[in-house]
């Protein structure tokens, strides 16, 4: 369903970073409780992303078999979007383990250029990918998806086709593509002279 943004992120398992992006899209559309909830997730580059980062309380995670924690487990996406409404990111490992929640990322590059408009949560992924070979994957408050990786937003997924005019924060040419009502917009990398 996601093949223009996993296009933009080959280093992992499509298989995994398709279902963590499936679960922040899950988390976007029906927040919690009748709210919005924004979260972060990072993939992969775990023991560098754990060292950079550090437990904001006590890991509810900690302890629980990993069996029970793979992203591609349906069972684990109801209490990933119940810890979703706590602060802090989800660390998960390059195989698809959630190994942590309501971590503060402590991660800080120099320069990451996140688009005006974005917050915290944006800045803490851009940064976290930029110095670790994690990708960074926010959820916002307004129910957009991104993804960051390297540093750099490479990609968008809006959930509604209104909020198109509204929520797009990428930068120069951008490739769209419409799946059902979720809107994919992502950086055409093709040299201008193949683009006409």
């Amino acid at each position: 369903m996601f093949e223009s943004i996993l296009c933009q992120v080959t280093e992992y398992d499509p298989d995994v970073l398709e279902s963590l992006i499936e679960l922040a899209v899950e988390i976007a559309r029906e927040g919690r409780e009748g709210k919005r909830v924004g979260t972060l997730f990072t993939l992969g580059d775990e023991n560098a992303v754990l060292a950079k980062s550090r437990p904001l309380i006590l890991d509810p995670l900690l302890g629980h078999p990993e069996s029970l924690r793979r992203v591609t487990d349906l069972n684990l996406r109801g209490t990933v979007k119940e810890l979703a409404q706590l602060d802090g990111g989800f660390v998960v490992s390059r195989d698809g383990i959630v190994l942590s929640a309501c971590r503060y990322l402590d991660a800080v590059a120099e320069p990451v250029d996140v688009p005006l408009g974005l917050g915290s949560r944006h800045i803490a992924a851009a940064n976290m990918s930029a110095v670790t070979k994690a990708v960074g994957i926010v959820v916002s408050e307004s129910s957009v998806v991104r993804l960051f990786c390297h540093g750099q937003l490479v990609g968008e997924i809006i959930p509604e086709v209104w909020m198109m005019d509204h929520a797009a924060h990428l930068r120069g040419t951008v490739n769209r593509e419409q799946v059902g009502e979720l809107t994919i917009l992502t950086p055409n990398l093709r040299p201008a002279s193949l683009a006409k």
